[in-house]
């Protein structure tokens, strides 16, 4: 097998080759004067087992034309099997049609990385598991529950714990982490959302009085409904209030919006690559994924059990 970094992440591509024991395949990865994107394969591919890791965050355009393009140096160097590694799927937010006339552009994204060539796509934590239904090529979505389970139990234990999901929708997503951590009891907030980009919680759905909160989703953008919800709980006689969330996006004033906000600490993966502000922010901590898409980049190598991991 051969892992091909993208410009998206290169340091958690770097961390999946030391955990595999792989060097990174030599590449170039350069652009023209009019922002037109090159790729050049610098060694050996034919017949080769590919991993091409590129997550699709910001800027989410160039990242994406950027794996687009890798997969085609890759098809045309007669790879045996190219697996498009996105641990952080940009334009999964958009997966249906919320109003007349509008895009499902998840689909289309899905659409034009098969195209391109994938054989196979390995992602974490997609918004809506039923992206996993747009690729018409092998497609695994990999949790990083268990991750946060045994960090979770490392830092805090499981005493007087309770998992919190910020609005209805990801109740599953959050009985799934509780279930690691002893069956923790489980509340929700429940808001209401004006307008795009802002949140109003409403209500907490369970007794969260003396509990330490652990705040769990997908994606945290501008951070509003993390805030507001550790806010609620507070207010609700909960004796802290922590966030766990899969992938930091973080954009605009999301940084300064965590750290002055009722949160203890906001936890995110290393699914998206890390700004400067985020580094500073003194409530923001990362943890790693790249063991858990090594091993499961492996697992696809072998042709074992990918689904095993998370048994």
């Amino acid at each position: 097998m051969k892992i091909l970094a993208g410009n998206g992440n290169p340091d958690l591509a770097q961390a999946i080759a030391a955990y595999l024991e792989i060097p990174l395949t030599k590449a170039a990865v350069r652009r023209f004067a009019d922002e037109e994107i090159f790729v050049e394969i610098d060694e050996n591919v034919r017949g080769e087992d590919v991993f091409v890791v590129q997550p699709t965050a910001a800027p989410a355009n160039d990242n994406l034309m950027e794996l687009l393009i890798c997969i085609d140096a890759l098809k045309r160097a007669s790879a045996r099997r190219i697996t498009a590694v996105v641990p952080y799927f940009g334009y999964a937010r958009q997966d249906r049609k919320p109003g007349p006339r509008t895009p499902i552009s998840a689909k289309l994204v899905a659409n034009l990385i098969t195209t391109a060539g994938a054989n196979r796509v390995l992602s974490l934590d997609l918004h809506a598991g039923q992206i996993q239904g747009f690729f018409d090529i092998p497609t695994d979505n990999l949790f990083a529950a268990p991750v946060m389970a045994a960090d979770i139990t490392a830092r805090m234990g499981v005493e007087e714990l309770m998992v919190v999901s910020p609005d209805v929708g990801g109740v599953v997503r959050a009985r799934a982490l509780a279930k690691r951590l002893g069956n923790a009891p489980l509340a929700i907030v429940d808001k209401r959302r004006e307008r795009p980009g802002e949140s109003e919680v409403m209500n907490i759905i369970g007794d969260v009085r003396g509990r330490r909160c652990i705040l769990v989703d997908d994606i945290v953008d501008s951070a509003g409904t993390l805030c507001n919800a550790a806010a609620a709980l507070l207010e609700a006689g909960a004796a802290s209030a922590t966030a766990y969330v899969s992938h930091g996006v973080l954009s605009g004033g999301a940084v300064a919006r965590v750290d002055g906000s009722a949160l203890s600490e906001l936890v995110v993966t290393d699914s998206i690559a890390a700004t400067a502000a985020v580094k500073a922010a003194q409530k923001i901590r990362r943890i790693t994924i790249a063991p858990l898409l090594a091993e499961a980049m492996r697992r696809t190598a072998e042709e074992s059990s990918v689904s095993s991991l998370f048994d």
